[in-house]
């Protein structure tokens, strides 16, 4: 753990230690790159396991983004169904991003096993739970689709949601086997030492200001010293700021928090026996886990309004505990915290080429752990000279895609935590 305040329970929690390293002094390298979360460090690894030199950048610590405060559900696929997708990205890319995409928790998985990364991994999927009819509707249509694809993906009955979940609150459900759950910090941080021990450079405490070039080079402005790299890859996404103009504005950032519980007591053992992780079909999108300690994280769109054991979050969470499990009676929580999730307008994330080797992925709407692992591949390969057309969404550039609409007013407004508390 830090020592710093824990930015999450994950944060308190993981057994992978952290990784604090001061920038001393220049640097040259092949990649520079932005962000010390699972895009970043990712991009590191890849990076460094084709002989490149890589340097990541964080202006914190590994993790302090949306990486350390992630619900930790590794998911498969986006928030469409593949039909949906295939509509949106055509008859080449659609398939494509399908595929990969679905393959993502079982790459994740595969890193995890090889580098024997700690973080409270589980394999037994998750679950898109139907909050009402017309939910489960949505879930049968998008279960057919998978089915004709051949994934593993079952459709749950309200029974055999209540035997899954341990409680009757939802209409029905959708297991995807090929997801599952991890402690997002220990991921993170596992990644950290998986890249540093392919030999990639950490720096942790430096914050990048500003990007210029300088001939055929890019140089990384910091408040410690310079980068020069031959690329550069910003791994912001959510967290994203000023250093490149209207980066920002091509997602709109939402907040979404989290309130963990202390582990259960007595005989709770028919709550989430699997461990799979959930969220629901609502608009207003809520999550709930079990960790490896028997803590239940229940979360949803909005701020932590008070403290851990008062204020509006923690009357919002008590609530909810109470509808899905009245046999836990008082329930005491230990750790709350929320995060920043940037969302597109499509519901697809983007890579974008900003300049001339100067490259960023955003834009994960909610699917960092899996998304992040893949771009970090994905930037790794267009460094090394993979066709651009090869990627599994086409890349473009920041100058041709609008802002993102207004709909971020909708999000930042009505997605606080008192419109969530008075939607249930």
């Amino acid at each position: 753990m830090s020592t710093d305040s824990p930015i999450s329970l994950w944060d308190m929690s993981a057994e992978e230690p952290d990784i604090r390293n001061p920038m001393a002094g220049d640097v040259e390298t092949d990649v520079a790159i932005v962000g010390g979360g699972f895009t970043g460090l990712s991009t590191a690894l890849f990076c460094a396991e084709k002989g490149l030199s890589a340097h990541v950048l964080e202006a914190k610590h590994i993790g302090f983004g949306g990486s350390g405060r992630n619900v930790g559900l590794v998911n498969a696929g986006v928030w469409h169904p593949p039909a949906a997708v295939r509509e949106k990205l055509g008859d080449t890319y659609g398939p494509r991003f399908v595929t990969r995409f679905g393959e993502g928790p079982a790459q994740v998985f595969d890193l995890i096993e090889k580098h024997q990364i700690r973080c409270e991994v589980t394999k037994t999927g998750t679950i898109h739970a139907a909050h009402a009819p017309s939910g489960f509707e949505d879930l049968k249509a998008r279960h057919a689709e998978w089915a004709r694809l051949g994934e593993p993906v079952d459709l749950l009955s309200p029974d055999e949601m209540v035997e899954k979940t341990g409680t009757s609150a939802f209409y029905g459900g959708l297991l995807d086997h090929r997801a599952g759950t991890i402690n997002p910090m220990g991921y993170c941080r596992g990644l950290a030492r998986a890249a540093k021990g392919a030999g990639a450079e950490i720096s942790t405490g430096v914050c990048a200001t500003n990007l210029r070039r300088d001939g055929k080079k890019w140089v990384v402005e910091t408040d410690k010293g310079t980068v020069r790299a031959n690329y550069v890859v910003l791994g912001t996404n959510a967290y994203s700021d000023a250093l490149w103009p209207d980066l920002n504005r091509v997602f709109t950032m939402i907040h979404y928090f989290q309130l963990a519980t202390k582990p259960l007591k007595g005989n709770m053992s028919h709550i989430l026996p699997g461990r799979q992780g959930i969220w629901d079909t609502g608009q207003i999108m809520f999550s709930i886990r079990r960790d490896a300690h028997d803590r239940l994280v229940i979360g949803s769109m909005g701020t932590v309004v008070g403290s851990v054991g008062r204020g509006l979050s923690h009357r919002w969470a008590k609530k909810n505990l109470a509808r899905l499990y009245p046999e836990l009676g008082p329930v005491e929580f230990e750790e709350a915290w929320h995060g920043q999730i940037a969302m597109t307008p499509d519901h697809l994330p983007r890579i974008y080429q900003l300049a001339p080797n100067l490259l960023t992925p955003i834009g994960y709407n909610g699917r960092g752990i899996t998304t992040g692992t893949i771009f970090g591949e994905c930037m790794a390969n267009l460094i090394s000279g993979m066709d651009p057309a090869d990627l599994p969404l086409p890349m473009t550039e920041l100058s041709t895609v609008p802002s993102a609409p207004i709909m971020s007013r909708l999000y930042q407004t009505a997605f606080t935590a008192n419109q969530i508390l008075k939607s249930f």
